[in-house]
């Protein structure tokens, strides 16, 4: 029998997966292999909201292998030696598996190539299986990767898609292939109440749901904070339960400006990686210095608990906060209110509102959190860096009859209409009433003291 290793990592799927396609077409059996490396904890991204959804999706795949006839293989240690030492009891072939973009990811590939050549196993590594344009395949003349948005867009929406591929049919799996046990969710202590659940059963019911009963009106309510009608999709991509290019597929096939904003917000993800595949130092360097000299001491130590509280004395901004904690996820329009306000208000370092949201966020995919906080930050590829949201103006455009911030900031509860975004205006007995914070900092004075230090600068 001659076998295949497909060994997955943030492609949790049997839906259009590449690598599990390739690895059928030229083996006779297939081991689907997931290693739990320590080095991932060593490196900080084990947080408790991903790997409780990691442990739901490892058992959703799981489940869809054996529905193949297949089943998933799971290791723990060292990703380079597990796959190896899989390789000589099997008498493996070839590995096959989706390329990251990471600086963690492409040095655990060099590795993986170097240890399996020594043995005589050929590596394959599937691009277009993470993102839907792999990173490099789209770039403007002269440089490794496009740094604005725009045309970026204009290019991708250029580029031919490939057809997304069926699950199979059937798989073999070697029967003595040993496996540990895949440990479940309730194993991971401190997970947020209400975190989702992950898998790709539950991912494709979410997409096919979403496509069909919000698609149409994402354009106009994508920014609504209390009307959630975002897709609620980003931690099954980021783990790669649900599949971007397929996404997109089926959501061009419905066509509408609807359509075309989803798309061009998966685009971002893309735009997103190609940055971090061409600058991994991105992750937490500025990938546009601004000689920024961020605030520092007990005043600002004390600002930034506040704020990861969701105590800051600014009813949308706490609002966004409070939800992280209890969902592991926030909505986009809150995830940029709040970083606004920790880098830009409060003048507070980037990188520490980037680690806060990867210890909660179930989504906390680094491509995406460090270079969406750069850009907020003005460090990174937006082509306004100076600009400055509002919490106030932001809570009563996208939040304006309160609602949001009610469902979150219970002590606000009883406000009625517009004035629960500002509830210092309130004057005597129903000031005091409300056991709600006054805000850290008046608006006027910190947009006066951001400019300065960005003009000092």
């Amino acid at each position: 029998m001659t076998v295949s290793v497909v060994l997955y990592t943030s492609d949790l799927r049997v839906h259009d997966h590449p690598p599990l396609r390739a690895a059928l077409e030229g083996a006779q059996e297939v081991v689907p292999l997931f290693v739990r490396d320590p080095a991932v904890d060593r490196a900080g991204f084990a947080a408790p909201n991903r790997l409780a959804f990691l442990a739901d999706c490892l058992a959703d795949l799981d489940r869809g292998l054996a529905d193949r006839g297949g089943r998933l293989v799971v290791r723990e240690g060292d990703t380079v030696s597990e796959v190896r030492t899989l390789v000589r009891e099997t008498e493996a072939d070839e590995v096959h598996m989706a390329a990251g973009v990471t600086a963690f990811a492409r040095e655990r590939e060099a590795r993986l190539r170097k240890a399996l050549e020594d043995d005589g196993c050929r590596l394959y590594v599937h691009d277009g299986v993470v993102t839907v344009v792999p990173p490099g395949d789209v770039l403007p003349h002269g440089s490794d990767h496009f740094a604005v948005f725009t045309p970026y867009f204009r290019r991708w929406t250029a580029e031919p898609l490939r057809t997304p591929l069926s699950a199979p049919a059937s798989l073999r799996v070697p029967s003595d292939v040993r496996s540990e046990r895949i440990r479940p969710r309730s194993a991971v202590a401190d997970v947020s109440p209400a975190l989702a659940v992950g898998g790709e059963s539950e991912g494709r019911k979410l997409l096919g749901s979403w496509l069909a009963q919000h698609l149409d009106t994402y354009q106009d309510r994508h920014d609504d904070l209390a009307g959630d009608a975002t897709s609620r999709l980003s931690p099954y991509l980021h783990f790669g339960a649900v599949s971007a290019t397929e996404a997109v597929h089926r959501a061009g096939r419905r066509g509408g400006a609807g359509a075309d904003a989803f798309v061009r917000q998966l685009c971002w993800r893309d735009f997103h990686h190609q940055v971090l595949a061409a600058r991994p130092e991105a992750a937490g360097v500025d990938y546009r210095p601004r000689q920024d000299r961020w605030r520092r001491g007990a005043d600002a130590e004390a600002d930034l608990a506040a704020w990861r509280e969701g105590r800051t004395g600014y009813p949308v901004v706490d609002a966004a906060m409070r939800q992280l904690v209890h969902e592991g996820w926030m909505h986009n329009r809150g995830r940029l209110i709040t970083a606004s306000f920790l880098v830009k208000t409060l003048y507070i370092d980037w990188r520490e509102g980037a680690r806060h949201f990867l210890s909660l966020l179930v989504d906390g995919d680094v491509a995406n959190n460090q270079l969406n906080w750069q850009w907020v930050a003005g460090t990174g590829t937006d082509t306004r860096p100076q600009r400055v949201l509002n919490p106030v103006r932001q809570g009563k455009r996208y939040d304006p009859d309160g609602s949001y911030v009610r469902r979150w900031v219970p002590e606000l509860a009883d406000l009625d209409g517009p004035v629960v975004h500002e509830p210092w205006r309130l004057t005597g007995l129903d000031r005091a009433s409300v056991d709600y914070p006054d805000p850290l900092v008046e608006l006027p004075e910190a947009l006066e003291r951001f400019r300065q230090a960005r003009s000092a600068a």
